[in-house]
């Protein structure tokens, strides 16, 4: 099996070195614009590993290294590259993963399938491992009625020292961003529409108790609206909703940043910058973890329905940590190494279809759980 790896980031470090676990793996080529990450670093000491310069914003680039022969392209660059990687790698007949949210390239899917190449996208945590989570209830349950879906990476319970009980384990961009988009949210079968300056506002707060973990706080998270009709469940469900989890008291710190303006991206005067850049720019130094601190990986998914005449509820949990020996994090592992697997899986013919593919039905649920388990991430 010959695999690309488009970006060398942490996340794609992650993919790499996970790949080159496996002795069914031939060769794995790195290619990014800025190799620093991977040049001459220990992990990566091996002879089935090569590295090459490419500028993924050059068409012509892409297709020459997608020519070069691979099984599949592992696409962990930023957003805005899914779709041209998508279509360079239907042109070259070369399969793909990323873990980026689908909606760039679902439209792809009859391309995909006549040039019989699989396009794998939300093969990450969120999304990724919870779509897989929702994926096996749907399966289970002969009717849902109550969906909700958890996700949060935050630092363990001794290296959460600061007043936000936060430190950053995915870009403080997209937490902020995250923090900035309204919630929609379906209760008893009324729609509820949470504007973002109130996500942190006490009636929208619950929390949860997780194995392990104790008490966590959480938060509305974006439109579950649309992961109810992904899963056609629309109909029959009355309860649903994604939530970010964090330790409590966060809400409470970053309550009045939301309620006075902090993530508005409008900027203050012309010239100078948003106040969410201003916010970005202030904190992200105070929250980076320290080099011996963890990080931890929470994905909670609970549901209620009906299964064989009887009312049951589920609750899955995927619990990881971050790894001291590697330095790779709770979130480089749970993205990267669910990019891995789902990579190899199609290489392998373990997923076999063609077209725009989901984790939600595409996905052999016992075999991802055993290679996560395989890699140490905790299934409860």
């Amino acid at each position: 099996m010959k695999f690309l790896v488009l970006g060398c980031g942490m996340q794609g470090r992650a993919v790499i070195y996970d790949l080159l676990q496996s002795s069914d793996v031939q060769s794995v080529l790195a290619a990014d614009v800025d190799l620093s990450g991977v040049e001459g670093a220990p992990l990566f000491q091996d002879d089935r590993f090569s590295q090459k310069v490419c500028d993924a914003t050059n068409e012509t680039a892409l297709k020459n290294i997608m020519e070069e022969g691979f099984d599949v392209v592992v696409d962990m660059l930023p957003v805005p590259f899914a779709r041209p990687v998508a279509e360079v790698a239907i042109a070259e007949g070369v399969h793909m993963v990323n873990s980026n949210y689908g909606k760039d390239v679902y439209d792809l899917h009859e391309q995909a399938k006549s040039a019989d190449v699989t396009l794998f996208p939300e093969c990450g945590l969120d999304p990724g491992i919870d779509l897989i989570l929702c994926g096996e209830m749907l399966r289970y349950f002969d009717e849902i009625y109550e969906l909700n879906s958890y996700g949060g990476g935050l630092p363990e319970p001794s290296a959460a020292d600061n007043l936000l009980q936060y430190k950053i384990t995915w870009t403080y961009e997209g937490v902020l961003k995250s923090y900035s988009d309204d919630a929609k949210l379906l209760k008893e079968g009324k729609r509820v529409d949470i504007s973002y300056d109130a996500l942190f506002d006490e009636e929208n707060i619950h929390y949860v108790d997780v194995p392990g973990l104790g008490e966590m706080e959480a938060t509305p998270n974006r439109d579950a609206f649309r992961f109810l009709e992904q899963m056609g469940i629309g109909d029959s469900c009355r309860t649903a909703g994604r939530y970010t989890l964090r330790w409590p008291g966060h809400a409470a710190v970053m309550r009045p940043f939301s309620r006075l303006g902090f993530l508005s991206t409008e900027p203050v005067r012309e010239g100078l910058p948003s106040p969410r850049d201003f916010l970005k720019e202030v904190l992200e130094p105070k929250l980076q973890l320290g080099p011996r601190e963890r990080d931890v990986i929470v994905i909670r998914v609970e549901a209620a329905g009906v299964k064989g005449g009887e009312e049951e509820r589920v609750i899955q949990h995927v619990i990881d940590y971050r790894d001291l020996e590697t330095g790779f994090t709770a979130m480089n592992r749970t993205v990267g190494y669910t990019a891995s697997i789902m990579a190899q899986m199609i290489a392998r013919g373990e997923i076999s279809s063609r077209g725009v593919l989901s984790p939600l039905y595409d996905v052999p649920y016992g075999k991802f759980m055993e290679e996560l388990s395989h890699r140490g991430i905790t299934i409860n």
